[in-house]
């Protein structure tokens, strides 16, 4: 694993930063091998890039840094907050108050219709509820229309929708309530080029609009120039 390399300048060293790590190491139950994951800082507003081939632990990270599984050892700290000793219950709520997950497999709730996922997260938290604005449901549709989903799939069944629509149903209910943290594991892995910088490119301005920082997680070294930074991870013998 290589450190952390930025493409733009660092931010003020006063800052506050969106996510902290300090010697960061996994080990899965029942497994002799342990991942080790070099250290990052990344301030608000900036944007990660981690790519890796599988099994170097991509994904593992992403589910450390969202408070999904707890590290074996070293320390998490996100929005200037050490996670590392939360319960899994103060976990579960600070990810629903200050972060958006993108899975690689969507997650959508299939017997929600598309508006109703994309307001999920304001269901779940009252702290999303008061940012999204004017109110839960309107952000959703603007959120909806900018990403170029027809009105006429709004209140259908999500699992109607193609799955390049389910792919910018899942970012609109990241992005609802202005989260402070956006995570994103291998999103675009089923798009074509052209589609898939589309997405990239409207994720980020949503993002920036929002002052959100995005983690985004990627084999592909293409997608690696839309970000500030980015950290490589090697598989280790």
């Amino acid at each position: 694993m290589t450190n952390q390399t930025s493409r733009q300048s660092k931010s003020s060293a006063t800052a506050e930063q969106a996510v902290t790590t300090r010697s960061l190491r996994y080990q899965w139950p029942h497994s002799n091998v342990a991942l080790q994951f070099p250290d990052i800082t990344l301030e608000r507003g900036e944007h990660l890039f981690i790519k890796g081939p599988s099994g170097s632990g991509k994904s593992t990270l992403l589910s450390l840094l969202a408070g999904m599984v707890r590290p074996t050892s070293g320390s998490v700290s996100l929005l200037g907050e050490d996670i590392t000793p939360f319960s899994n219950g103060q976990r579960d709520r600070f990810r629903a108050d200050h972060m958006g997950v993108i899975f690689q497999q969507f997650n959508l709730v299939p017997y929600l219709t598309t508006l109703g996922n994309v307001t999920l997260p304001c269901r779940l938290s009252s702290k999303r509820q008061r940012l999204a604005r004017p109110e839960p449901s309107q952000e959703a549709e603007g959120l909806l229309t900018e990403l170029a989903i027809p009105h006429s799939h709004w209140y259908q069944p999500v699992t109607r929708l193609s799955v390049g629509q389910q792919q910018r149903v899942a970012a609109a209910r990241a992005l609802i309530g202005h989260p402070e943290l956006i995570l994103a594991d291998e999103p675009t892995s089923a798009l074509d080029t052209d589609n898939r910088d589309r997405f990239i490119e409207l994720l980020l301005t949503l993002a920036h609009r929002a002052g959100s920082s995005v983690i985004f997680v990627s084999h592909d070294q293409g997608l690696a120039t839309h970000f500030d930074h980015e950290l490589f991870l090697e598989v280790h013998p």
